[in-house]
Formats: structure tokens, sequence, C-alpha cells
């Protein structure tokens, strides 16, 4: 074996401090530190690039079309316009595989996304803001879709009032769709003095309290579908960066907390809701006028509201800018190959919340015309009807929600318990059918109620689990998101099929009591196949 050194591969590179005729020195912790250009693949780069200090040309954020915690709190909240919003109270681990998070790199956990570390009373007026306007937005809202919109339809066509209340319920849901969609990526392009969701968040507001101020002024159906489509759209343009603002300010470590605050103020809101719809509605004419202008007056405030009580938005006119393209809003929708189990959920999700929406839409129109068939004051108990199974579907719903957590998180289920619960829905619509009294109506919100309100708290960790990418979980999610509106849809147009055709059957110009007997059993029937749907899905327990 030769002593001579071998030749390297590749000639030895000088320091830069090597001068000819003088002996070579490597400056220790310089010269001999590797080239970081060379051994850190690009996503260390940016982890660290994020420690530094942050230059006057700000880097864009994270499409709210694709981020999975804003997807996560969209299918939480969209209670805000119609469910019970408890699973964001269920203390079940939802926790998205999201790649941006400070978990996942270098980033402190109490760094918000947009880069600010908010003081604590900075985080009390988050939680704040989102709380009260949660509940601000959830009362006026469910007591004019539910009791006031209804009662208003009736009033002008009682022929036709199942029918227009598919209707509106079914093109509202697209339109609450398409404006979420579009007006979540225009928040997203945003640049301006007040950030990008401040000014969105106040117009949205705006035009929500102007188009149901001018539904009270309405005097013919097809323009209270017109003024209930925009104030839809202006709902969605205030809520799609609302809840951006969830993820883009919130930081990682107390966003379960705040979203679990904004979770309780739907659930209230929804109560409360419930019963002021149901004593505006006792008044009558002036009480219907009045619901009008109180939810004009509070949604027009509410943008404003939550914009003052939160810490003011940055200025973002320095943000990179992001393109947006034909491809980027087709990626939003491509939906997973390969993955029987996430359209195991998708479909069993929008079966199952099309069964309650079957029910829970009508409800006035159930209690008036099947409950109370032929009684003369019937709008009056119906409206008391209702908010008396607002107050126990609330308490049962509460109680599913903090104890489902728990018991599913021990033994390790989520896809038997959110079958269990779907079959428990439909135990509850049962009730109704054998008895036909506000008995069997309040054996519906104790029993649909607990089923509801279990299923509501553990359908989310489902979802999660069944992602066949966790690079894609935000797509992924915004799909699954989807089944909110077609369930909606679904569960509208079935019920007012049903009910036009057993009119045509019976010949009445009234839906009769047997309608509503069929509501019952379809709506059964379709929660049940969505058990069945979930009981397919191979790798979750």
């Amino acid at each position: 074996m030769s002593d001579e050194p071998t030749e390297p591969s590749q000639p030895r590179q000088r320091p830069v401090n090597w001068h000819p005729g003088l002996r070579e020195y490597e400056r220790p912790g310089i010269d001999d530190k590797p080239d970081p250009d060379e051994i850190l693949t690009e996503r260390d780069k940016a982890a660290i690039g994020r420690l530094g200090m942050h230059m006057t040309q700000k880097r864009a954020g994270t499409s709210s079309v694709k981020n999975p915690t804003t997807q996560a709190t969209k299918m939480n909240g969209s209670a805000a316009v119609g469910g019970s919003g408890l699973s964001t109270l269920a203390s079940v681990d939802t926790a998205v595989p999201d790649e941006a998070s400070a978990f996942m790199d270098m980033r402190d956990p109490m760094v918000s996304a947009d880069g600010h570390r908010p003081t604590k009373p900075e985080l009390i007026r988050l939680g704040i803001g989102f709380t009260v306007s949660a509940i601000a937005c959830a009362i006026p809202w469910v007591a004019l879709s539910s009791i006031i919109l209804p009662r208003v339809l009736e009033i002008i066509d009682p022929t036709s009032k199942v029918a227009m209340v598919g209707l509106i319920n079914a093109l509202g849901s697209v339109v609450a769709l398409l404006a979420n969609i579009i007006f979540g990526t225009f928040s997203d392009l945003t640049r301006s003095r007040f950030g990008k969701r401040t000014p969105w968040i106040v117009i949205g507001g705006l035009i929500t309290g102007g188009a149901i101020g001018l539904i009270a002024l309405a005097n013919n159906t097809a323009m209270i579908v017109f003024l209930w489509c925009v104030a839809q759209a202006g709902y969605n343009m205030m809520l799609a960066p609302y809840v951006a603002t969830m993820s883009d300010r919130v930081p990682d470590k107390v966003r379960g907390t705040i979203s679990g605050f904004y979770g309780a103020g739907i659930a209230v809101g929804q109560t409360l809701g419930s019963f002021v719809g149901a004593l505006l509605l006792a008044r009558g004419n002036a009480g219907i006028f009045s619901a009008w202008m109180m939810g004009m007056a509070i949604f027009a405030l509410c943008g404003i509201f939550v914009v003052v009580v939160w810490p003011r938005e940055a200025n973002n006119r320095n943000e990179a800018r992001k393109k947006i393209s034909a491809q980027m809003v087709v990626e939003s929708f491509r939906p997973p190959r390969h993955a029987p189990d996430f359209y195991y959920a998708l479909v069993g999700r929008t079966l199952m919340m099309g069964g309650y929406w079957m029910i829970n839409t009508y409800q006035l129109y159930i209690a008036q015309d099947y409950v109370y068939a032929g009684d003369p004051h019937a709008t009056t108990k119906a409206a008391q009807l209702i908010a008396t199974m607002a107050v126990i579907t609330l308490v049962v719903s509460l109680i599913a929600a903090v104890t489902a957590g728990p018991i599913t998180d021990k033994l390790g289920m989520r896809k038997i318990p959110v079958a269990l619960a779907s079959c428990l829905f439909a135990v509850g619509a049962l009730m109704p059918l054998l008895f036909r009294s506000p008995a069997g109506m309040y054996l519906f919100a104790a029993i649909a109620g607990l089923g509801y309100g279990v299923y509501d708290a553990i359908d989310q960790a489902l979802n999660v689990a069944v992602l066949p990418n966790p690079k894609e979980a935000g797509k992924d999610l915004g799909i699954l998101n989807l089944a909110n509106t077609l369930s909606t849809v679904i569960g509208s147009l079935l019920t007012s099929v049903v009910v036009l055709i057993v009119k045509n059957a019976t010949h009445t110009q009234q839906a009769p009591v047997q309608a509503y007997t069929v509501v019952f059993i379809v709506a059964i029937v379709i929660v049940l196949l969505a058990a069945w749907l979930i009981t397919r899905i191979k790798h979750v327990k």
C-alpha cells in the first residue's frame, strides 16, 4: 500500500484569505463551515428565512381556498348560516395536516401566519370579536330564515309556500357557495392600507343589511327571492374573509380556544334566534316588519363592529401579489383519485345533512300543517313549539358535544360513532310519525338533537382522517365542505317534491298531513343510507 496521499477527485477550494507562499489557514467557525446553499433544501431555506426580519416587500399569504385551517373552520362554522355550530365545541382531536403550520418548522406557535406576535390584550380582542359577532349574526339569520321568511311566503301565496321555500333555499345555497369562493379569492388578492380582509367584511355586512331591509318592503315572491340571494351574496362576502382571519391572525397555540368560543357563539345565537323569531312572529305583521329591521341593523353594523373590536389589520400594500388563473380555480375543484373512503364520507355527509334539512327547513310548516293541522291558532302555537324545541336541542347537543369527544378519543373510533349518530337521528325522526303531537316533536328534538350533536362533534375528525393527501388538505376539505351546500339544496328540493306529489295525488291546494308523513319517511331512509355509507369506510375505525 503506497504511503503517498491520494489525490482528491476535485481540487480543494482555497480559503478566501489564501495568498501564494503562505501556509493555508482555516478560520475556525468560518472556513470550515459547509455552504448552506449546498446542504439545505428549499424547505429548510424557507423555514430559516421566516425567522429573519421582515422586509418591506411582504410575502404573499396562502390562499384561503387552499388553506386547510380555513377550510376546517368553514366546515365547523358554516352553521352560522344553518346548523348547530357545536363541532367546534367538541373535545375531539381534529388537527388538520397543515404544512404551513408553525409546528411543522421552526416558527413560534404564538406567532400568527401574518408574521405578527399578538399580545394578550390583542388575543382577547380577537376572541371577543369572533364570539360576539357569531352570536349577533346567528340571531337574525336563524330568526329570519327558519321562521319569518317561511311565514312571509305563506302570507303571499299559501298554496305554493313549500315550493317557494325549497326554491329560495336552493338558489340561496348556490349563490352562497359561489360567493364564498369568489370573494374568498378576491380577499386573498386584495392589497390596501386597511389590509386584505377588512374592506370585504365591512362592505359585505352593509350589502347584507341593505338587502334584508329591502325585503321588508317587497310584496311579491320574485323580489323576495332576488333580494334573499343578494343577502346571501353579501353575507358570504363578509363570511369568507371573516373565517380566513382565523388562520391569518390567530396563532396556532390559541386557535382551538378561539375557534371553540366562535362555535359556542353560533350555538347560543341560533337558540336565541329561534326565541326571537317566535316572539316576533307572535306579534303578527308588526313583529315581522320589526324582524327585518332588526336584521338590517345588525348585519349592517356587524362588519363594522368586528373590525373595530379586532386589532387593526396591517397595511398590506407591499405584500407580494399573487396572480389568479383559470388553472388555480380548476385545481380547487379537482377531486382526489383512488380515494373511496373520501367519497364515502362526502356522500354520507351530504345525505345525512340532506335528511336534516328536509325537516329543519320546514319546521314551521310541519308544526302548523302537521302537528296543529286544523287548529285556528296554529301559527302562534307553532312558534312556541319551535322555541321550546330549540332549547331542548341546544341542551342535548351541548351534552353530546362535550362528552362525545373524550369518549371517542378514548376508544380511538370515528367511523362507528358517526354511523350510530346518524341512526340515532333517524330514531328521532321516527317519533313524530308515531306521535303526531307536540310530545312527538319534543322527542324528535331530544333524540335527533342528541344524535346530531354527536354527529356534528365527530364528523369533522372523520373528514380529516379520510383525507388522501396531506399536501392537498385544504383543497380536499373544501370539496367536503360542498356537502353543506349540496345537502341544503337536496333537502329543500326533496321536501318540496314530496309535498307536491302528495298534493297532486290527493287533489288538495294545501299540503295535507300525509305529505309530511312521507317527508319524515324519506328523511329517515336517506339518513340510514348515510349511516351505511359511513360504515363502508375501511381505513378508519
